[in-house]
């Protein structure tokens, strides 16, 4: 059985935005964001180095990862955890930098990173512990980042 669903899946896709967490030699966090996050197959998550010196020397000492992907306006999302892989050459790093070239990407990928995702944790904000319904805490974050960033 597959561990990222149709409906993980197609939220993962839609965001497209996670923060990785990674440890550093040290012991300390690394935080990054990666907007080339997303799907691979029912297993893995990928994301594409294009300027994550830090994050790839991370996981080459030690591959675990986290990924957090929220959505900014419903305050809901996943963790994925789990092990990641660079890729710096080879078929899959091929296939992968093809993907991201066709999808639009300008940018020089130095390697993939492709993660097996071993557990996911649903992430959900606690005013969903509230009466609130959903659609009102759309509107409070969209009214929120549209105050912002006025006519954007």
């Amino acid at each position: 059985m597959s561990i990222l669903t149709q409906e993980i899946k197609e939220f993962v896709k839609q965001a497209k935005l996670g923060f990785v967490a990674t440890v550093c030699p040290d012991g300390t966090p690394n935080l990054s964001p990666k907007g080339t996050t997303t799907v691979w197959d029912d297993d893995h998550l990928v994301f594409a180095d294009i300027h994550s010196p830090g994050t790839v020397r991370n996981l080459l000492v030690n591959p675990s990862i986290e990924i957090n992907i929220v959505d900014v306006f419903t305050r809901k999302g996943y963790r994925f955890k789990g092990i990641g892989k660079v890729l710096s050459e080879g078929t899959l790093f091929e296939e992968a930098n093809t993907f991201y070239k066709n999808a639009g990407s300008r940018y020089k990928i130095n390697h993939i990173v492709l993660i097996k995702v071993e557990r996911v944790i649903p992430l959900l904000s606690p005013v969903y512990d509230t009466d609130i319904p959903e659609v009102d805490v759309i509107k409070r974050w969209t009214d929120y980042w549209s105050a912002i960033h006025p006519g954007k």
